[in-house]
């Protein structure tokens, strides 16, 4: 009898585990511009914060929150999940920055290592390559993307190559120059796309971890003008590729190839209801992790999730519906890791939303649970 209730508490226990995720929030501490910055906590926001995410209840619990950190607006998990990687200073004056964490798994909390200069203005995006020696990252407002080796203990070096776009595309108002909005690394890991939102392209990098200086120029994607791309989500079976534009509304579907890292589209959907005018002001795409669904969020007025089926022989896609982010400027989203859950960041008023999945169907149903937090941009899950 005492066997079996021990392996009974561990069974209950590992179940638990396996339940359970760590949530981490990036925000906006200020909503300053390049060319005013009010105070840093001017938000409220103390930086990023941590929480404990319960997927049998689809409850999370607060941990803890960084301080002193500005505007760590977009984070990035290493493959070891040990270490944390943050766009921060962005909508500043100055030069942005990039900052690297530790996860304290045991007390819940982020443990600041370092950080360095950007590259460029207004840091927006990072990416972390499989091999943990290297990170990406995008700089919007200075047009530029940076890749900066990893030394001991997760702490960044100064970046080792520095890219500037120089392009523009139609829109004289978002266009006027190179806005580089994101930086994914394939599934292969052998090249690095950079989207640029000003320049209506995707810059294709190859990417060898084992140089001094891993990125090499290799191809530009146009995309259709005026459409303003954003960010770039894999298919998990590592054949295609779906592109957000944030300006078009609409989502491009690519076929990859590895080796070369060559996209060639294969469609164009629009990612908002027939009756939406625009502007458009699209913004996060993320794939299902069974690989059956694609979502994104569009803001402006609409505030929705757009929810597509994906084609498992080719890759197209399918509009299934909208579902309402029950607030305002739905900027980033995620799905946890059991698929049974979609947490939705809106901005503007400050706010989570906790959505369940239905895995057969794609759709989305409001759980009840919000989670309050001043002006959230940025969800990652850490299992």
């Amino acid at each position: 009898m005492r066997i079996y209730l021990t392996l009974l508490a561990i069974y209950f226990t590992t179940s638990t585990q396996a339940q359970s995720s760590w949530l981490l929030i990036g925000t906006y501490t200020n909503k300053g511009t390049n060319n005013a910055t009010p105070p840093a906590d001017s938000t409220g926001s103390k930086g990023i914060y941590v929480y404990k995410f319960d997927a049998s209840t689809g409850h999370a619990t607060f941990l803890s929150h960084t301080e002193g950190v500005t505007n760590p607006s977009y984070l990035e998990v290493a493959t070891d999940k040990q270490y944390v990687y943050a766009a921060t200073d962005t909508r500043t004056q100055a030069e942005g920055s990039i900052s690297a964490f530790r996860l304290d798994k045991t007390m819940g909390r982020l443990e600041f290592i370092n950080k360095q200069p950007s590259g460029g203005a207004n840091p927006v995006y990072v990416a972390v390559h499989r091999s943990g020696r290297w990170v990406a990252l995008a700089n919007y407002t200075g047009g530029s993307l940076s890749v900066f080796p990893v030394g001991g203990g997760g702490a960044l070096l100064p970046y080792a190559q520095n890219f500037q776009h120089t392009g523009h595309s139609i829109n004289a108002t978002r266009q006027e120059k190179s806005h580089v909005h994101s930086v994914v690394f394939s599934p292969d890991n052998r090249s690095l796309y950079a989207q640029d939102l000003g320049e209506d392209s995707i810059h294709i990098f190859q990417f060898n971890s084992a140089t001094p200086q891993p990125l090499r120029s290799t191809e530009k994607i146009p995309a259709t003008p005026g459409a303003g791309p954003r960010h770039l989500a894999f298919h998990p079976n590592g054949r295609w590729a779906f592109l957000v534009e944030e300006l078009g509304g609409s989502v491009d579907a690519y076929r990859y190839f590895p080796g070369t890292g060559h996209l060639q589209p294969i469609q164009r959907i629009a990612a908002h209801p027939d009756t939406a005018n625009g502007p458009f002001r699209s913004a996060d795409i993320h794939v299902s992790a069974d690989g059956r669904f694609l979502y994104v969020t569009n803001r402006e007025g609409e505030s929705n999730i757009a929810i597509f089926s994906i084609d498992a022989d080719n890759g197209t896609l399918r509009t299934i519906g909208y579902t309402r982010t029950l607030g305002i400027e739905p900027r980033n989203f995620t799905l946890d890791p059991t698929g049974g859950y979609l947490l939705v960041a809106n901005q503007d008023s400050n706010e989570i939303i906790i959505f369940r999945v239905d895995k057969q169907t794609g759709l989305l149903q409001p759980t009840g649970e919000r989670i309050e937090i001043p002006s959230p941009s940025c969800l990652k899950m850490v299992e």
